[in-house]
């Protein structure tokens, strides 16, 4: 199984999602393009968060030195993103991928996050409840169902909020995989806990 993880947004979640779901998979994990905090990257914090020993961290396609848009970073770098150089990584294992930010987020004068998702890929969404988020949430599905591609399902991060969750659910009839409270810390013990308890949800996507 190969799972695309995708955000509504910039900062809602993705890579906590991503520990989770690579942990409870036992999955390889890879995130094409690192755009900033490359000594402490989203690959190591993936390290860092889960527990079992099959895993393992491919590396970046593209490692970008500033913390913005791609598109940005590359161009600050002196280079062009390609997708012809963001080649999958060969495993049997489960694969957990990564985006950046949202799915429209540019790569380049004419691709986008979402050209990243081959059409074997599952997307799953991370949502962050915010003023905007639905619009944000339903705008994600819509573009991801107008390129016939194939969404798992949705992991709300943060606190519960029933009136927004609801009309997401309802509206868009996806998969709810599960909720990441808003925790005082994550480390590999919590990482574990949120990986049994959406095991179960993230096995049925297959």
């Amino acid at each position: 199984m190969k799972l695309f993880i995708t955000g509504i947004s910039t900062d809602v979640g993705k890579t906590i999602a991503s520990a989770i779901i690579t942990e409870a998979l036992e999955a390889d994990y890879w995130k094409p393009i690192q755009a900033g905090d490359l000594d402490n990257s989203d690959s190591h914090k993936i390290q860092r968060y889960i527990s079992n020993g099959k895993s393992v961290i491919h590396e970046n396609s593209y490692k970008l030195n500033t913390p913005s848009s791609p598109h940005l970073a590359a161009e600050l770098d002196g280079i062009s993103i390609d997708l012809k150089n963001i080649i999958e990584p060969k495993t049997i294992n489960h694969l957990v991928i990564e985006g950046a930010g949202g799915v429209l987020v540019p790569l380049n004068n004419s691709d986008f996050v979402i050209d990243l998702v081959q059409p074997e890929y599952k997307v799953i969404i991370v949502s962050r409840h915010y003023l905007g988020s639905i619009n944000h949430t339903l705008l994600t599905i819509e573009a991801i169902k107008n390129r016939g591609l194939t969404i798992a399902g949705i992991i709300f991060n943060g606190n519960e909020n029933k009136p927004t969750e609801s009309m997401i659910l309802n509206h868009s009839k996806l998969k709810f995989i599960g909720r990441i409270n808003d925790e005082p810390y994550f480390d590999k013990n919590v990482i574990a806990e949120y990986a049994d308890l959406f095991r179960e949800n993230i096995l049925e996507c297959q």
